[in-house]
């Protein structure tokens, strides 16, 4: 009976009904296709972070990261390698690198950078140097005199593919060598600060320079979106000597990018709580009204015996049915709007030098995902609900006595 007289209720009133249904549509609808795109700019700034030689997650010496040196390399990398092989799950991919300080030059210009010796195939999974390449070609397995050069050292030194620069560094018995390395490509990174850091060999020529016949400098592991990091993380601690290698995630290797995920989550929430609230006085103001022109209504049910409890369950059902009616048509313009968005994605060239800060890509692509979506139909309902509690238990107050003035 409740629903069958709340549907009917609610259309009573066609205009009134669907001006309640169009603020919703909107409310959700906006939370949908902006939320889509606040999570756009948080996975790509989380994937951008990661793809700089972090990956999802990295082993080290014990004391690498404080001191970067040759000495502080994994002598048994083979052995690590062999026990990620087994016990990775599926999905997951890794590669090992040597890194080394070093001092490039050629005729006229130099610069202080870090070297990194690569696995090509294997590097170019984990990454953005696999797709970085913008000149020339990717480095191949047994060159030993190849390197690639980011764009943006590469106009500071004011040279070109095919040409050569001297990497001083110093090797494992701790002697300053140097060597000459061709430009094989040049390679474009998000932040141009990227470009002038890095640069790198293959990894048979960086053990050729550094004199290191075996071992590594760092093993970098890509996991798949399935798979849980903590627990993969401790996986791997625990099959390794705590003592002599050190295991971190991206949250522990980038600290800072962890933090604004955590700020843009919140925010994301936040703008949910406002646009409910722009959302909820329209709910309530478009309730009340609805509940003083059924005044008599009201008061006649009552007289007949109807509790107030049973007013206030009418009323909430047919707020229930309104707020379904417009999440459904919310939910169905906002999915629709994503994916009408989602090759074109958001073009932030006006604000491209902000975006390089934050390490976001020029075009934001939205994001849909199911836990967003659920959030938002929950918060529209629940919330919804609850500021529809006012004009239900105004109308359960409803007197038979005071409809009669009306």
């Amino acid at each position: 009976m409740y629903l069958e007289l709340a549907w009917r209720n609610i259309w009573r009133n066609t205009r009134r009904t669907l001006v309640i249904i169009t603020a919703v549509v909107i409310g959700v609808w906006s939370m949908i296709f902006l939320g889509a795109f606040y999570r756009g700019m948080l996975d790509n700034m989380l994937e951008n972070g990661k793809s700089v030689l972090v990956g999802d997650i990295q082993i080290h010496h014990r004391n690498f990261r404080e001191d970067p040196s040759i000495d502080k390399s994994m002598g048994k990398g083979s052995m690590i390698t062999d026990m990620l092989r087994k016990k990775l799950p599926a999905g997951a991919v890794f590669t090992g690198r040597i890194k080394v300080s070093t001092y490039v030059s050629n005729a006229r210009h130099s610069s202080g950078a870090v070297l990194v010796g690569i696995d090509p195939e294997q590097e170019k999974k984990i990454s953005f140097i696999g797709k970085g390449v913008i000149k020339g070609e990717y480095l191949k397995k047994g060159d030993k005199s190849g390197l690639l050069m980011g764009q943006a050292l590469v106009k500071k030194f004011n040279t070109r593919i095919g040409k050569k620069v001297i990497l001083m560094t110093r090797n494992k018995n701790g002697e300053v060598i140097s060597r000459a390395f061709r430009i094989r490509g040049i390679f474009s990174a998000q932040m141009e600060s990227t470009e002038k850091a890095y640069l790198f060999i293959t990894m048979a020529g960086a053990r050729s320079l550094v004199g290191m016949e075996k071992g590594i400098s760092e093993i970098a592991v890509k996991l798949d979106r399935s798979n849980d990091l903590d627990a993969v993380a401790t996986m791997i601690s625990k099959n390794l000597d705590k003592k002599l290698y050190r295991v971190e995630t991206w949250k522990e290797l980038l600290p800072m990018l962890e933090a604004y995920v955590r700020i843009f989550d919140g925010f994301m929430y936040i703008w949910y709580l406002v646009v409910f609230i722009a959302m909820g006085f329209g709910i309530v103001n478009t309730s009340l009204m609805a509940v003083f022109e059924r005044v008599r209504e009201f008061g006649l049910l009552r007289a007949l015996g109807m509790k107030p409890i049973r007013v206030i369950v009418s009323v909430l059902t047919e707020s229930a049915f309104t707020l379904t009616l417009g999440i459904f048509s919310g939910n169905l313009f906002g999915i629709v709007s994503v994916f009408f968005m989602a090759d074109m994605g958001l073009d932030l060239a006006f604000f491209s030098k902000g975006a390089e800060f934050f390490g976001m890509s020029r075009i934001i692509y939205p994001v849909l995902t199911l836990k967003d979506m659920l959030s938002i139909n929950l918060i529209i309902l629940c919330l919804g609900m609850i500021v529809s509690l006012y004009p239900a238990v105004r109308a359960a107050r409803i007197t038979p006595v005071e409809a009669m003035g009306e």
